[in-house]
């Protein structure tokens, strides 16, 4: 007999496979305000929309594992997904929590290296997801309109990073001046 604190999580699994099509004018509205879509055109969208690909999950299910192979993105349509890291301690670090409207595993449109951290599902989870190899074919068929996903990707990206640094460099600056007043204070003493 399982004992209170086990959790048991249901798998998806049937879900995923027996998922219906979504009504394409709910998935146009998702993708639309998304910047790695916003310079295509409906029609652009329409040829787009042959290529995603509709995941439920439900509370505590990992959508990929930290260590994964990056396979594509995820759009959250509905629910709330958390993404950590383990480090070498085994410590799992939240890094954000994303819902109805974000996205997350864009770099693997990009890299196809191994996912960097986990993603789980916080609440019951409604996802589009783009895989990679469907969307380089896509890119391969209709160039100028990959170009302009791709452009989507690097501005992303770009901003993502420019964060990061931000938040390093604060960090950093934070650490100076507590090692200061530390030395300030040694030196006092």
């Amino acid at each position: 007999m399982k004992s209170e604190k086990e959790k048991v999580v249901h798998s998806s699994f049937w879900t995923n496979i027996f998922n219906p099509q979504t009504e394409k004018k709910d998935l146009k509205q998702s993708l639309q305000p998304i910047p790695l879509f916003q310079s295509l055109r409906k029609r652009d969208l329409d040829l787009l929309m042959k290529i995603i690909h509709n995941r439920s999950y439900v509370p505590g299910e990992y959508i990929f594992y930290q260590g994964d192979p990056g396979i594509g993105l995820y759009i959250i349509r509905e629910g709330e997904v958390k993404i950590y890291r383990e480090n070498e301690d085994g410590e799992k670090i939240n890094l954000a929590t994303f819902s109805k409207g974000d996205f997350f595993g864009e770099l693997a449109l990009v890299d196809g290296e191994k996912r960097s951290a986990s993603a789980i599902a916080q609440t019951e989870v409604r996802v589009s997801v783009i895989f990679k190899p469907d969307l380089d074919e896509f890119i391969e068929r209709y160039p100028k309109k990959g170009i302009k996903i791709l452009d989507g990707i690097s501005s992303i990206i770009a901003a993502r990073l420019r964060k990061l640094n931000e938040d390093y460099f604060y960090l950093l600056n934070k650490k100076l001046k507590l090692s200061e007043e530390d030395d300030h204070g040694n030196a006092n003493k």
